[in-house]
């Protein structure tokens, strides 16, 4: 079967209403193209299944997941499935805009890029729950990876294919894709996107995510710089944390506090800082091992209960 020039990846979760309308934009921004477009529905609770099942479409393949895996599995789902030498990703909310998807082939073809970030101009979301949020990740990315990327969370990106399927998508790490693809060497350029606001449905993204940014970003350092030599990292705060052991012994057995003694506070100060460095050190323990798990067992962190072409189903 000849594969297409471009896969448009769309994930979705409740975004009934949008989706008809998007499909019609895309065809006619690549109309001039040999294309494919994927929606995954990542277990909506809405009509979006079967809106997008009404839509009579040669190009349209809709992979319909078993339950809602995040956008993470999603996206690798719909990556996995692509067939096409360009795959360019995008939200189901009608804010990108598929126009901007020919300018990213363009700089792709004539630069030699792997992965073409969408910078977005003129944003059209919330100022404190979407745009500071991102303001202040693409601040740390920036000052932590090395990465100079201005709008790192531009969900319009287009990969070559190779490279694309390369990342290894697991938890919440599709905010980092173009950071994981840094870190394999993709060459990445910018291209200023359009941005539209949102007519129909909600937004699923708030200031609740920064949290799971912070310690996605942990992570990803964690893997980059210490994953072949942990005892660099965990060796070094060994040391610091019996260094202050010792400082803090000697300063709080100083101390005089009528009903608590010194050798009370040490003990209390050491549990916490033991303990914080404990969860911190399961947390990257553990998700590394659901790395390893997928991994080297080549299974994948998603089901695809169903997949829909036109008016059948596999």
């Amino acid at each position: 079967m000849k594969h297409p020039y471009v896969s448009v990846v769309v994930c979705v979760y409740n975004e009934a209403g949008n989706n008809r309308p998007l499909i019609s934009q895309i065809d006619t921004a690549l109309q001039v193209l040999d294309y494919e477009i994927i929606y995954v529905n990542d277990g909506s609770t809405d009509q979006t299944l079967a809106e997008l099942l009404s839509i009579q479409h040669e190009r349209l393949t809709v992979l319909d997941l078993q339950k809602n895996y995040g956008q993470s599995a999603a996206l690798a789902a719909g990556i996995n499935a692509a067939r096409g030498t360009f795959i360019a990703i995008m939200d189901g909310d009608q804010q990108n805009d598929p126009l901007d998807i020919l300018s990213m082939l363009l700089i792709a073809e004539e630069q030699d890029v792997d992965l073409v970030m969408g910078r977005r101009e003129d944003r059209k979301d919330n100022l404190w729950l979407r745009r500071w949020p991102s303001q202040l990740a693409n601040r740390l990315i920036r000052q932590t990876v090395g990465l100079r990327i201005d709008d790192n969370g531009c969900a319009l990106k287009l990969f070559r294919a190779d490279a694309a399927k390369r990342i290894g998508l697991y938890g919440e790490l599709h905010r980092f894709m173009a950071v994981l693809a840094h870190f394999d060497g993709a060459r990445i350029m910018q291209l200023p996107v359009r941005h539209h606001p949102r007519l129909i449905g909600q937004s699923k993204y708030g200031i609740g995510r920064t949290g799971r940014v912070l310690s996605d970003l942990l992570l990803l350092l964690f893997v980059k710089r210490y994953v072949h030599r942990p005892m660099h990292l965990f060796g070094g705060l060994g040391i610091l944390t019996l260094l202050s052991g010792f400082f803090l012994a000697i300063r709080f057995l100083w101390v005089t506090d009528p009903g608590v003694t010194g050798l009370d506070r040490f003990a209390v100060s050491i549990i916490w800082v033991l303990g914080g460095l404990q969860f911190l050190a399961f947390g990257l323990i553990l998700d590394l091992q659901m790395r390893t798990y997928y991994e080297s067992q080549g299974k994948k962190n998603y089901i695809i209960r169903r997949k829909y072409h036109t008016s059948f189903a596999e």
